[in-house]
């Protein structure tokens, strides 16, 4: 994984990309249990003029000159097979600005916050999501305030209430 995120980072310094997160069950072992995960779900800013469509197009090309080798929606690189997501509504963009830059070993890697990895649980809402939630309050460390701030702003908060009510009985 370390090599995969140096590539990541390349990106970056490259100006392929303007910001990276990792989210998903990759994401997660940075703050709970692991968990099983097939691949690696990074969420990016595209460097693009307004009005373009969204295309992954450069990311692609960039990585496909160092070898990495695509795989239905994802590309291999390093062995790890990785999924880019734009940030496709404010929550996602916002949670990608205020990542918070991690070590992997020796590697730096930009994680999406805790609250914000809980939030986009809650708004995907998939089965294995409200799983992986109720893993993440019970083992990872959140700011309260700051959570409940994000579940405001993105108008979370009653579908938050109703997890609360149906998982915990509050």
């Amino acid at each position: 994984m370390e090599k995969t995120l140096k590539v990541l980072n390349e990106l970056v310094s490259e100006g392929i990309i303007e910001r990276y997160a990792i989210g998903g069950g990759i994401a997660g072992l940075f703050y709970m249990e692991p968990v099983l995960t097939y691949d690696m779900d990074v969420f990016v800013l595209l460097r693009q003029a307004p009005g373009k469509l969204i295309s992954l197009s450069p990311i692609y090309e960039y990585l496909r000159r160092k070898g990495c080798q695509a795989h239905q929606e994802h590309i291999v690189i390093q062995g790890v097979p990785v999924q880019f997501i734009p940030a496709y509504n404010d929550l996602v963009e916002e949670a990608v600005k205020e990542s918070v830059e991690m070590r992997y070993k020796r590697t730096k890697a930009r994680i999406l916050r805790a609250e914000h990895l809980l939030a986009i649980m809650l708004q995907t809402n998939r089965p294995k999501d409200r799983v992986r939630m109720t893993q993440l309050l019970e083992e990872a460390t959140l700011d309260k305030n700051r959570l409940a701030r994000i579940l405001r702003r993105h108008e979370l908060w009653h579908r938050w209430r109703e997890f609360r009510t149906r998982f915990y009985g509050e």
